[in-house]
């Protein structure tokens, strides 16, 4: 027997502004740091408009745009590999981030 997906993968999803404050509900688990999830969970779930705007309310709102992980890394260094995370490291370095 066939198990029946949890949820359907939702393509063109529409983030308005009020969805994208709804990343600020994600909690932190064990050590992490709260800001630097709120960042990975950004830039995991949205595309670079949306993260760039999710910048701007994270900033408003005082998070740390250099909050580290638990291996001191902030998260600008952190996705500094990633073959396609140009456009998001220009993001942060545009909004005070640094490596």
């Amino acid at each position: 027997m066939a198990l029946k997906k949890d949820k359907e993968k939702v393509l063109g999803e529409v983030f308005d502004d009020e969805r994208i404050k709804t990343f600020f509900a994600y909690e932190a688990y064990g050590n992490t740091n709260p800001d630097y999830h709120l960042l990975e969970k950004a830039y995991r779930g949205m595309k670079i408009d949306n993260f760039s705007t999710f910048l701007t309310f994270f900033l408003e709102k005082n998070h740390d745009i250099n909050a580290t992980n638990i291996d001191g890394q902030t998260f600008l260094k952190t996705i500094e590999p990633h073959a396609q995370a140009s456009a998001y490291i220009d993001a942060l370095k545009k909004n005070g981030a640094s490596a």
